[in-house]
């Protein structure tokens, strides 16, 4: 692999009008694809083979004039005074909303007696024609402005409802997480070309990626958080994708020609590059086994997102650095290359000179010379003044108290998982959304005047092949659930046109996510079980987000097991050894558990959550939990490819099993460390955004990734190794022989190299 990637990145920098030719083509055709094939972003979660969605495939085909979208006009007196004073501007209201775009009708609260006990508050139910993905803007924001003329006459309107749910909002909040990475690139190389290049490339991926994942939108359902995860995602990984590649070629451009320096940096940091994307793509994809429709596409989608950006590194990048020549180095570089190649040239003529000479003896060999004569003299990880630098420091001070090290990681991870025991799930309700939305302001109102129930109302669809049966049914249901505790109302019936059809409203005592809601559903659908001559099923938003929360809750411990198991034997491929991928396993599985621990703390039990904007702490999105396993994973063996590679490389090359571990942090700790930083900045700007879905993913993967970065893989990790010696590295010799050789670290390449250099030294002619 190692060589296919050299000769792919010593291509792309020799013809680098050409790639880049071609990649802005391959960008303006995505971009025009997106612009004439963009579809709406849906935001419903559809769960097959639940019982919800059974209900809800019933009423669309059955009952199809209730099975549209629905909103939820809240309508307030001023405190002290009824409605009823007043119901000449809410019978205006009732007519205007009925007679919306798009609205089938509107139903009166006066004769439903959907009014408040005290009458100042009444809820005006909206029925529109289509579904919530395919009612159109403009009817949305028609709905949203209707209600000025009660308003003018002192009342107070708020809209709600299903209809409201939309794509979130990326504006320019996140860009702070942006400018923070690019001012770590900067630190970093210490050239505002390299950083600039870097942050360049990895916007260009993303753009390319959101491109033809909009492309499709048409074609496939894009769940609304769909996009914002490909983009966190892949933004993210294209700067430490980019940021590995370039660091490895600016150290090569000192001892190489530029496009040799090209080509290597991609056979060698490019394969850890590939690996990394490779680990990611297969952990989002495999969300595909947990057989949850919008699931899968949100995997896909930041799956397709990270393979671009993978692309996008090991092509236009090496292309880009042709373009940029030696400005992509520090000053400081510059100069040391200037003088390295005086000292290379007067070396070079020393030779010669000594092949010429009459007493046959071989000349001194330069500096330059004797430099690369001796590997472990460019290991010493010393600075300029001769002082060693922060990564060397820090492994031989872990390594030095390595058992105190590894006691503390593990017992402070352990303490901050704690909270994860009591982890909660939910699909995020109204009561959760944004303040100062509409749909909040809405939800808000209702519970002050009905009861948190009212904002996640249940709906229960009987049907059977008679309208006697049904309605017979209807009168047998209702009254074995009386008395059904935390049941606060059932409303009468609606029937189909052909009567055989029934919807009632079912009223919780409590709200929508609240442990009790669920304890509810699950007791009246014990209690309807047995009925026999008819279907009866539970469904609407809030039964449709139990059933999600609990098949995705049962689903999370075969899809840990499978990405842990994926990890074990990717990593025995990469490292020939048997411990080194446990030891990252288990890393693995104490950075999602005290991740998990942290974010319960902060999301769901409140703590300190009004520093994030979080107003209304409650259960975790359901989904977050398995997509954060998913991703951290593919992140937490980028780090770990990064580190104990160059470990397995000097330890192969003969260096003492402590030294080797000494040496792979000394060399990676800097650039791991401004990747970490990197990833951890460019998702915490999505904590800034309103959306609590969004705030709370960006939140979970920032903490992940600092956790398994500078605790897990720059703490704890050395310590183990240094510990465990050279017992490391021991892989049994029937599975070495089994296991092929991927050649992460490209030694094949460097002995190919190598030889490929040696006959092209021919002796001067006279």
């Amino acid at each position: 692999m190692a060589t296919l990637l050299y000769r792919l990145g010593r291509g792309s920098f020799r013809r680098r009008k050409l790639v880049l030719a071609v990649w802005l083509v391959v960008l303006a055709a995505l971009g025009g694809s997106a612009a004439a094939f963009m579809g709406p972003t849906a935001s419903n979660f559809t769960m097959p083979g639940t019982e919800s969605q059974r209900a809800l495939d019933a009423l669309a085909r059955e009952f199809p004039e209730a099975s549209g979208a629905t909103g939820t006009i809240v309508v307030a007196a001023p405190a002290g005074k009824q409605l009823t004073a007043d119901k000449a501007a809410v019978d205006a209201l009732v007519a205007e909303a009925g007679r919306l775009p798009g609205v089938v009708g509107a139903v009166d609260p006066f004769a439903a007696r959907a009014l408040s006990p005290d009458g100042r508050y009444a809820l005006i139910q909206v029925q529109f024609e289509k579904t919530t993905d395919e009612v159109t803007d403009a009817q949305r924001t028609a709905y949203e402005n209707s209600g000025a003329a009660a308003e003018a006459a002192g009342l107070r309107v708020e809209h709600g409802g299903e209809v409201l749910g939309g794509e979130p909002e990326v504006g320019a909040t996140e860009a702070i997480g942006v400018a923070v990475a690019l001012v770590v690139l900067v630190v970093t190389f210490g050239s505002l070309v390299a950083a600039g290049m870097t942050m360049l490339t990895a916007l260009l991926g993303v753009g390319a990626g959101m491109a033809g994942l909009y492309a499709l939108s048409s074609t496939i359902e894009l769940t609304s958080t769909a996009p914002v995860l490909a983009l966190m995602l892949g933004l993210a990984v294209g700067i430490d994708y980019a940021l590995f590649i370039t660091s490895r070629y600016r150290q090569l451009l000192a001892e190489h020609e530029p496009d040799e320096a090209a080509g290597r940096s991609v056979g060698t940091a490019g394969s850890a590059v590939v690996f990394a994307g490779i680990t990611v793509v297969i952990a989002l994809a495999g969300l595909a086994v947990v057989d949850i429709p919008f699931l899968t596409v949100m995997g896909l989608a930041a799956a397709g997102t990270v393979a671009v950006a993978v692309l996008v590194a090991l092509t236009l990048l090496p292309a880009l650095l042709g373009f940029a020549g030696t400005r992509i180095m520090s000053r400081s570089q510059r100069r040391a290359a200037a003088g390295h190649a005086a000292e290379h040239a007067a070396g070079h003529a020393a030779g010669h000179a000594a092949e010429h000479a009459a007493s046959g003896e071989p000349a001194a060999p330069s500096a330059h010379t004797a430099a690369h004569a001796a590997p472990g003299a460019a290991a010493t990880g010393t600075t300029a003044g001769g002082r060693e630098t922060f990564g060397f420091r820090w492994a031989r001070g872990v390594i030095k108290a390595r058992i105190p090290v590894i006691l503390l990681g593990v017992v402070g991870l352990g303490a901050l998982a704690i909270p994860a025991s009591d982890m909660r799930v939910a699909l995020p309700d109204a009561s959760s959304a944004a303040p100062g939305t509409s749909l909040r302001e809405a939800a808000d109102l209702i519970t002050e005047g009905f009861g948190p129930g009212f904002t996640g109302r249940l709906a229960m669809v009987v049907s059977s092949d008679s309208p006697a049966t049904t309605a017979a049914t209807v009168q047998s249901v209702t009254g074995s659930l009386t008395g059904t505790k935390n049941l606060l109302a059932l409303t009468p019936p609606s029937f189909s046109a052909d009567q055989r059809t029934a919807l009632l409203a079912v009223i919780p005592a409590t709200g929508p996510t609240d442990e009790a809601t669920e304890d509810l559903v699950r007791d009246i659908r014990a209690t309807v079980a047995g009925v026999e001559d008819a279907d009866v099923s539970l469904t609407g938003q809030t039964a449709v987000g139990i059933d999600v929360s609990e098949k995705l809750s049962d689903a999370m411990p075969l899809y840990l097991g499978l990405v842990v198991g994926l990890s074990v034997l990717l990593l025995m491929l990469v490292f020939r050894s048997i411990l080194v991928p446990v030891k990252a396993a288990a890393g693995f599985l104490l950075t999602v558990a005290a991740t998990f621990g942290i974010t319960v703390l902060v999301f769901q039990e409140g703590h300190l959550a009004s520093w994030l904007g979080v107003d209304t702490p409650g259960p975790l999105v359901s989904f977050l939990p398995i997509l954060l396993i998913g991703i951290l994973f593919g992140l937490a063996m980028d780090y770990e490819v990064f580190l104990v590679s160059r470990m397995r490389e000097d330890f192969v090359h003969g260096d003492t099993a402590r030294q080797a571990t000494i040496n792979g942090m000394g060399h990676g700790a800097r650039v791991v460390t401004a990747a970490a930083l990197i990833m951890t900045s460019v998702f915490a700007g999505f904590i800034l955004l309103d959306d609590p879905v969004i705030k709370s993913m960006g939140f979970a993967l920032a903490i992940g990734v600092a956790i398994d970065a500078f605790i897990v893989r720059m703490t704890i990790v050395p310590a183990v190794m240094s510990l465990l010696g050279r017992g490391a590295w021991w892989l049994p010799r029937w599975l070495d022989r089994v296991l092929p050789n991927v050649d992460i670290e490209g030694e094949k390449l460097r002995k190919e190299l190598a030889g490929a250099a040696e006959p092209e030294r021919v002796p001067a002619t006279v």
